[in-house]
């Protein structure tokens, strides 16, 4: 557990130089300190508790050390990656502590009945939040879950495993914790709140976390109003006993403190699900994360430590003394930092004193491992453990603080909403006391001004507002940065100009690679804008050097495909009757099997890439609802549609929905792809589909098959290697339908003498097609709207040559059995996967 929480600080100190800071810094401490305490407690006062026979010692052991490999692998995992590291991590949490609730259940079962036997109940509550939560977690690792229901499940993870794992645990915990600490006896009103208590807290927070998951706020304000009720029974034998007995230990202040906040959190949590807007009801408990760390686990863990830790440690009545000694060194201090600390860091305070919050925070934190670390390691230290003094400690408390002054970049809340502390590193010189306002615009994929030029010691103050239809935001170098603005939205950065260039940069997936970034010079280094731009661009062409087609090589488009795998269905049905036609399409993200043996995540259209094929009439009406189920915004283009693109072609956020109504005025085969900028990475990974509006009297054939020809870019969607490959064109290899050389692994069939038509659309994003059938010539071709050869007349055609974006089709008959491949005869595109085959059988 002390190990842990070093850990905890470490991070917190590192800051941005970690992947994943924030959701790293929570969960080294959540899932590494806290689990591993509740293991050891819950099973150390299940046996205390009970008179139980304790279990196995090693098998003990062996579940604590296989949960905190889960803990590591799930941290790794999700932090570095591969993600079934992290899935894996978490099922085994999930194995070991349900292993470890079967076992508290026997203990039980087994021991006589006693006045305490009502505390066991609450971790095996516990137990199976935790099951709950790591299936959730598991979930989310594994990105399986539409970005409109990401959030949902995100704000249903983090509650079940602070009130369930974490609350239920603690609060079984205090009701024999709490009178020990103080040196009383147990409330006679324990036992009865003990069982109301948890007869609420449990459906509580099952309603909860269903309302959460399903989006329903008032059904999950309910739960948390009953859940808190539960937590006002279960803490009614704990204030009478403070009545009767008031604190005199560290440990017993450290829980006071702890509990009191738990209950702030609570009641603040209930209010911002029943006040906030349905959409943003599922991010309270995030926004009031810092409460719950700071405030209530981190006291609740240190005060339990401070009062078990002696014992633990050994050595007899006098080393248990000097122990208990040692961990109360400068604890009024570390006390009143800690406590301090928590409303600078939860309220929206001013970026100076929420950094300050943090300092003091890691700096109490700091010390008391500093003081455990010398308790524990004392033995190993042949009996001569250096004991630091008072000074000492209040000593290593400053220098922390410090330290966190200068290195916290990024610790979660170190900012205000919508505003910023002044850079505290990279300074040069003395403020010169001159200030300065600059308006920052973020629209079109641009940071508009792209440079601002300013004296070193200049006072900037950026006002960024986000005019653009998706969401935002501009992180500095220096580390500040605004919170993620919606459209409209505006919030301001302040920066002391240092005499060193500032980049500035969108931190939406592929957004500062597509152009959104900025630079903030130093007057003097003006001139040498252009350079550093360049500079800026090489370093980070250089940095994205270890991509998955470098690592792989060329595609081996003959290994064969995975079981299971299912070629997109070519086959194109006849138009529907009517002349109005009511389509769903939904952004999702998936992983799909993008060449033989090969899957890659992919952003589509109703799962598939391409998407849904459309198909009418000239003169038809399309209606199209679009949802946005993925983790970020989208947007709908269709071509074959003549409107104003301003607001059926916006960008919506994960959640939203649009409708989408276009009138078919003309013939042709027409694409539709993502309208979010930038386009380029949106379409190369998979959000493309097509719109077939047959020309009139389009005469009927034998069989209708439709190819959309895409590129493949391998890698993480929006990562920095994927992104330089589709900005400098360079593919992995080509598609038909959303796999490179899917039909070579199933063809398309035909008989001998039969009519076929091919439409085909060119989806790029940068190259077209030539699509040719190796075999049989075209006697009609029809491209962008117009027959270029008809049927019955003397000339042939070899290819169908398509610009990207533009689509037509193609009619021939295969003249005998046997097998004809369809190939991009440009070779380069054949040979990397614009390929596959028609069986052609006898008729």
């Amino acid at each position: 557990m002390v190990a842990w929480l070093g850990l905890t600080v470490l991070a917190a100190l590192a800051g941005d130089t970690l992947p994943a800071p924030r959701w790293l810094l929570v969960h080294l401490f959540l899932l590494g300190a806290a689990t591993s305490a509740i293991l050891i407690w819950s099973e150390h006062f299940t046996v205390t508790l009970l008179h139980a026979r304790p279990p196995d010692p090693r098998w003990s052991a062996a579940r604590l050390g296989t949960a905190n490999a889960g803990t590591a692998a799930v941290l790794a995992g999700a932090a570095l990656g591969p993600w079934w590291a992290a899935a894996s991590g978490a099922a085994v949490i999930v194995a070991v502590v349900v292993w470890h609730t079967a076992v508290l259940v026997r203990m039980r079962r087994r021991a006589l009945p006693g006045p305490f036997a009502h505390v066991v109940p609450w971790y095996v509550a516990a137990g199976a939040a935790l099951a709950a939560g790591g299936l959730l977690g598991g979930l989310l690792i594994a990105r399986v879950v539409p970005g409109g229901a990401h959030e949902r499940l995100h704000a249903a993870h983090a509650a079940v495993n602070v009130l369930g794992w974490i609350g239920l645990a603690v609060l079984g915990t205090l009701f024999t914790l709490w009178p020990t600490v103080l040196r009383t006896k147990v409330s006679a009103l324990t036992r009865q709140a003990s069982r109301t208590a948890l007869r609420l807290a449990v459906p509580g927070l099952a309603v909860a976390v269903v309302g959460l998951l399903l989006g329903w706020r008032w059904v999950a304000a309910a739960g948390l109003a009953l859940y808190a009720a539960a937590a006002a029974v279960a803490l009614a034998p704990l204030v009478e006993t403070l009545r009767r007995r008031r604190p005199t230990t560290p440990a017993g202040w450290t829980l006071a403190a702890g509990v009191a906040w738990f209950e702030v959190a609570l009641v603040a949590d209930l209010v911002m699900v029943a006040v906030r807007p349905a959409a943003q009801a599922g991010r309270a408990l995030e926004t009031l994360l810092p409460l719950v760390l700071a405030g209530f686990v981190a006291q609740t863990l240190l005060g339990s430590l401070g009062h078990l830790l002696p014992a633990i440690a050994g050595g007899g009545p006098a080393r248990l003394k000097r122990n208990a000694a040692l961990l109360e060194r400068g604890w009024r201090v570390r006390l009143a930092a800690a406590n301090l600390a928590v409303p600078l860091v939860v309220l929206p305070m001013p970026g100076p004193l929420r950094l300050l919050g943090w300092a003091l925070l890691i700096g109490s934190v700091t010390a008391f491992v500093v003081l455990a670390l010398a308790v524990v390691l004392g033995p190993v230290l042949a009996g001569r453990p250096a004991v630091p003094g008072i000074a000492g400690v209040l000593l290593g408390c400053v220098l922390t603080a410090a330290a966190v002054v200068v290195a916290v970049q990024d610790v979660p809340g170190t900012t205000a909403p919508g505003t910023t502390a002044p850079a505290a590193a990279g300074m040069s010189g003395a403020v010169s006391g001159a200030a300065r306002t600059v308006e920052v615009t973020l629209s079109g994929m641009r940071i508009r001004p792209g440079t601002i030029e300013a004296p070193p010691g200049t006072r900037l103050t950026l006002r960024v507002t986000n005019r653009d239809g998706q969401r935002h935001d501009l992180r500095l170098s220096t580390g500040q940065s605004t919170p993620m603005l919606d459209p409209g939205r505006s919030a301001t950065i302040v920066l002391d100009m240092p005499a060193t260039a500032v980049d500035g940069w969108c931190t939406v997936v592929g957004h500062r690679v597509a152009g959104m970034s900025m630079r903030v010079l130093p007057a003097a280094s003006a001139g040498s804008a252009g350079t550093a731009s360049t500079a800026q661009a090489a370093h980070d062409q250089q940095m994205s050097g270890h991509d998955m087609n470098a690592s792989t090589g060329r595609l081996d488009l003959t290994a064969p495909m995975s079981a299971g795998w299912k070629p997109y269905d070519a086959t194109l049905k006849p138009a529907p009757g009517g002349t109005d036609h009511q389509v769903e399409i939904r952004a999702t993200e998936a992983e799909l099997e993008v060449a033989p043996g090969v899957r890659q995540r992919v952003w589509t259209f109703n799962g598939t890439v391409p998407g849904p094929v459309l198909r009418g009439r000239v003169g038809d009406v399309f209606t199209v609802t679009f949802v946005n189920d993925a983790a970020m915004g989208h947007g709908l283009d269709f071509h074959a549609g003549a409107l104003a693109p301003d607001r059926p072609m916006r960008t919506i956020q994960p959640g939203e929905r649009l409708t989408y109504r276009f009138r078919a005025d003309f013939a042709g085969a027409w694409l539709y792809h993502c309208s979010t900028m930038p386009m380029s990475q949106h379409i190369a990974n998979g959000m493309y589909g097509a719109v077939i509006v047959d020309p009139p009297d389009l005469p009927r054939v034998d069989r209708e098959y439709v190819l959309v020809q895409g590129e493949l870019y391998l890698g993480e969607p929006g990562g920095q290697a994927q992104v330089d490959k589709i900005v400098q064109g360079r593919p992995d290899g080509w598609m038909f339908n959303g796999t490179a050389s899917g039909y070579d692994h199933a063809p398309l069939e035909a008989k001998a003498g039969e009519r076929v038509r091919i439409w085909a659309v060119a989806a790029g994003p940068s190259d077209g097609t030539s699509l040719h059938v190796v075999g049989a010539p075209y006697d009609t071709v029809y491209k962008e709207g117009a027959y270029m050869l008809k049927k019955g007349g003397p000339g042939g055609a070899q290819a169908l040559d398509l610009a990207p974006a533009q689509g037509g089709f193609v009619e021939l008959r295969f003249p005998e059995p046997g097998t004809y491949p369809i190939v991009d005869h440009d070779m380069r595109h054949a040979e990397a996967g614009a390929h596959g085959v028609f069986r052609v059988s006898a008729p």
